[in-house]
């Protein structure tokens, strides 16, 4: 079973729904036992780093979190989610995330060119780095996926298992260990998204 871990942030019924359709049992859920019994986590999010960091450690999840994956339980953030695996963010400031993956979070307005949008929205070409990731299993370099993001991770090079072009290089996925992040959002990304989410969910 996956968890998808309910901290009040995120877009938690259609990656739920995501995952159904390719046949895993799936919750979403804040529950500490149904979360330690889970075979796998995933950790979504939207929205600002300070509040979604904030509402993990209130509610007790972030310190669960990090002795799941020090056990070496697969987990997966998405999009914010992997946001928060990263040392901290320097959104709005400075904030300490889970500290799973070394680097920092920073605004893509400081590398990509002035005429470009910011948030980056929409689809762009996965380049694989580092190696084949058993997350990527079922799909092929330069496959589409969907993006929605103001910021990137930074300072993580021996981690990122794909990037992306938006005017700038910028990761697309990490990994570290048992720990992945998707700055994507496989749940929206169309056939892609769903391989990438049954190769994780294949993951022991």
């Amino acid at each position: 079973m996956t968890a998808i871990i309910d901290y009040g942030v995120g877009n938690l019924f259609s990656l739920r729904s995501s995952l159904s359709f390719i046949g895993e049992d799936a919750a979403v859920t804040c529950d500490i036992g149904e979360i330690k019994n889970a075979d796998r986590l995933i950790l979504p999010g939207v929205g600002a780093f300070a509040d979604a960091a904030e509402k993990l450690r209130r509610s007790g999840l972030m310190e669960l979190i990090l002795q799941e994956a020090g056990s070496g339980k697969p987990l997966m953030g998405i999009c914010l989610g992997m946001q928060l695996l990263f040392d901290k963010s320097f959104e709005y400031g400075e904030h300490s995330g889970l500290g799973l993956v070394p680097g920092q979070v920073c605004p893509i307005s400081d590398v990509i060119p002035s005429g470009l949008k910011v948030p980056q929205i929409g689809w762009n070409a996965l380049r694989f780095r580092n190696g084949a990731s058993p997350i990527f299993k079922y799909i092929s370099e330069g496959d589409f996926v969907y993006f929605v993001h103001s910021y990137y991770a930074a300072g993580c090079d021996e981690y990122i298992i794909a990037d992306t072009e938006y005017g700038a290089c910028l990761t697309a996925a990490v990994a570290r260990g048992n720990v992945y992040g998707c700055q994507f959002h496989p749940e929206k990304s169309g056939k892609v998204g769903l391989n990438i989410l049954r190769a994780f969910c294949e993951l022991k």
